[in-house]
């Protein structure tokens, strides 16, 4: 039985209140120190956002569906080729001090660029949990310089 559909999932724990894990993302200025470089408002239902990226010359469109707050946020926004993807984050209290987060990006077809885009932007979200945990627990913005590959070394 094949698959029809692909969606990415990542996941990670922050040892932080729920509350502060909602905040770090819905608030831009916060946002600002573990993912994008540019917002224009904060995440709330209905808005139409637009995001920039420290490593990116580029502007993304970003629409809001729904947002609970300190449990679910939901937003639609393009991929590289144009087409519009649902993402999901949800927040859920594991205690009074860690939140298991949730982000799931849905969906592609099962086929050469819907792998491409799986194995993309399951890293990307990965990625990004990653770098709101350091920003978090540590207040460091492992984001910063990481994606400037002028400084590889060229083969």
């Amino acid at each position: 039985m094949k698959i029809e559909t692909l969606e990415v999932k990542a996941a990670l724990v922050m040892l932080k209140p729920v509350h502060e894990v909602f905040e770090a993302i819905v608030d831009p200025a916060k946002m600002t120190n573990y993912f994008i470089s540019k917002s224009n408002g904060r995440i709330e239902e209905g808005k139409k956002l637009i995001w920039k990226f420290p490593e990116m010359d580029m502007e993304f469109p970003v629409r809001v569906a729904k947002v609970e707050k300190d449990k679910y946020i939901s937003f639609y926004w393009n991929d590289m080729d144009g087409r519009e993807l649902l993402v999901e984050m949800t927040l859920l209290q594991k205690s009074s001090d860690s939140t298991f987060v949730t982000v799931t990006e849905k969906s592609r077809e099962n086929d050469e660029a819907g792998i491409k885009w799986l194995m993309g932007n399951t890293e990307g979200w990965a990625n990004f949990l990653a770098c709101l945990k350091a920003y978090l627990e540590y207040g460091i913005n492992l984001r910063k310089g990481a994606f400037d590959l002028s400084q590889m070394p060229q083969p």
